[in-house]
């Protein structure tokens, strides 16, 4: 009995305490066997990189601050501001601003047809007393107190248009100025001193005064001058200088 009882202790203490010890043991290896690893990957890492460190090494230079004169004004830089006062014109319009324009066209003039006094002045919108038809009555145009034979001259340049005999105003020549404007003189000699279609300046002899007007018979010697704007009778005062 006691020898068998013996015999069996030394495996039962094997399998109890043994069995930890050797499992520690396998544990303790497994842990320096993975250390070592570790330990030897880093260290062929750090190797790698020093090795490219040496071969593309690269240096950074800081560079020094600028000096305040080389600094860079914004201001100078700038963009200027969408319709600010101060922009700047370009060069091309500022060649058509100063670029001379087209002359501008002289201001018509005209010259009394004849020298004397107003003897009867223009009326369309009051009836004035006509000493030879005896009432009252409307005058288209002025009537210049002047002897018979006075000279007769174009108020204004222009194109003599017509030269007629009329059963009321006698001997009445007509010239177009070619804006519009008419001018009309009447109570003329039978003679004239230019003819239908031809071009007369300012101040160029027509003819004479004569007393060729029926209507105004009754007056003392004059010339009876009319303006018409676009066929309208217009007072000739307003275009005659003063």
């Amino acid at each position: 009995m006691n020898s068998s009882s013996s015999g069996k202790r030394p495996e039962a203490s094997l399998t109890g305490k043994g069995f930890y010890i050797v499992l520690f043991l396998c544990a303790a290896v497994i842990g320096v066997s993975a250390w070592v690893m570790a330990a030897g990957n880093e260290t062929m890492q750090n190797d790698s990189i020093n090795s490219l460190g040496g071969e593309h090494r690269v240096e950074m230079v800081i560079a020094p601050a600028p000096e305040k004169s080389d600094w860079i004004d914004e201001t100078e830089i700038a963009p200027p501001q969408i319709g600010a006062e101060t922009m700047a014109t370009p060069e091309i319009a500022a060649e058509e601003a100063s670029a001379p324009g087209e002359p501008e066209a002289a201001p018509v003039s005209y010259v009394w047809p004849a020298a004397g006094v107003i003897e009867r002045d223009h009326s369309l919108g009051v009836l004035k007393y006509d000493r030879t038809m005896q009432d009252w009555r409307t005058h288209s145009g002025i009537d210049i107190a002047c002897e018979e034979g006075q000279l007769v001259v174009a108020a204004r340049g222009g194109k003599v248009e017509s030269i007629v005999s009329d059963g009321l105003y006698g001997t009445v020549l007509t010239i177009d100025h070619g804006d519009g404007m008419q001018s009309v003189y009447a109570n003329l000699a039978p003679e004239t001193s230019v003819k239908s279609g031809e071009w007369v300046d300012p101040g160029v002899v027509l003819g004479t005064v004569g007393r060729s007007a029926l209507c105004e018979i009754g007056q003392s010697g004059h010339l009876h001058f009319e303006m018409r704007s676009n066929g309208e009778a217009v007072d000739p005062m307003a275009y005659l200088p003063t």
